[in-house]
């Protein structure tokens, strides 16, 4: 058993409100905690906007993983092995069952759901479609 050495976060909804291009400052303080604990970060998004990834590229110093596809596991498994770290030793945090904690599971790193960002200031449809990806997925 290893310890958990990277830390991977989807980015919309999970560490920065849906489509703002801005983190929040307690996200910015949070990614400095973790990286002074030791942590490896990386933001790994299905986002494709080029212009809006590299919005978010210019507020932090560590990876930015676009197109990722998930729940595919292909992207995540080679950027593990470029920084010569195995899937066991990461975490995925995302705020969607079906895409962020899945790609966690079939990578075969430790996953955490957590609720939107933005929870209380979504539209009606966005927290029925989470409330009923929620539904399927075992806690």
């Amino acid at each position: 058993f290893r310890s958990v050495s990277v830390v991977m976060f989807d980015l919309d909804s999970t560490v920065m409100p849906s489509k703002s291009g801005k983190f929040p400052q307690e996200v910015l303080e949070m990614f400095k905690k973790l990286e002074e604990m030791g942590f490896t970060l990386a933001i790994v998004s299905n986002n494709s906007d080029i212009k809006y990834i590299n919005k978010v590229r210019e507020q932090i110093d560590f990876t930015v993983i676009e197109k990722a596809k998930k729940p595919r596991t292909k992207i995540m498994k080679t950027y593990l092995k470029s920084i010569n770290k195995k899937p066991d030793e990461s975490v995925l945090i995302g705020d969607r069952p079906l895409t962020d904690i899945l790609a966690g599971k079939f990578l075969g790193s430790k996953t955490v759901l957590v609720d939107s960002i933005t929870r209380e200031t979504e539209n009606k449809l966005t927290r029925i479609v989470r409330a009923l990806e929620r539904s399927v997925i075992k806690k």
